[in-house]
């Protein structure tokens, strides 16, 4: 009976080891981009996941890749709480969206590019991640992903896109205006 029993755990046990030990990157109410590796530089934009939240926006991606918002505002270091739903109809591999806040100054047209070689991290650039004030998740037809963070303390306009192949180039962006 031991020997059965042992059988029938040790999978189990390790199955629910592996399953806490890997979140996925980009996972829903991700705090910000970029808090993955132990090496990497603390996000200046992560809050700890009790944070209270200060303003909550919701956007939303189609079919003809825009948004329905063309800017958001916020104030300087204020915690946002930011939902992005899909409400297109075509299949997430040839119309997924993502919403992608880049710091400034950023060349957008280079991270687009860098994007465009990242499908398996969400068209999200890891080695672009210092770029990165927050993302969401690629989302197919009907998703939707929540994304907290911390809104710069200087004031200004930040780009947001999706970095989804060729949204960018047609318009899919707008700005996170930082009062």
């Amino acid at each position: 009976m031991k020997t059965h029993t042992t059988l029938l755990l040790t999978p189990l046990i390790l199955l629910a080891a592996l399953m806490a030990a890997c979140k996925p990157s980009g996972s829903s109410d991700s705090a910000a981009a970029g808090s993955g590796s132990a090496a990497a530089a603390p996000n200046p934009y992560a809050v700890a996941a009790n944070a209270a939240i200060g303003k909550e926006v919701e956007l939303t991606a189609n079919d003809q890749m825009k948004f329905n918002l063309e800017f958001f505002d916020v104030e300087a270091g204020q915690v946002v709480r930011l939902t992005l739903k899909n409400v297109g109809s075509m299949p997430k591999m040839s119309m997924g969206h993502n919403l992608v806040i880049l710091v400034d100054n950023v060349d957008e047209q280079a991270f687009v590019e860098a994007a465009m070689n990242a499908p398996v991290t969400d068209y999200v650039p890891a080695d672009m991640a210092s770029s990165v004030i927050a993302h969401t998740k690629l989302l197919g037809p009907g998703e939707s992903d929540s994304i907290t963070f911390k809104a710069p303390t200087k004031k200004g306009r930040y780009t947001f896109i999706c970095s989804f192949p060729g949204h960018f180039q047609v318009g899919m962006k707008g700005f996170m205006v930082v009062r």
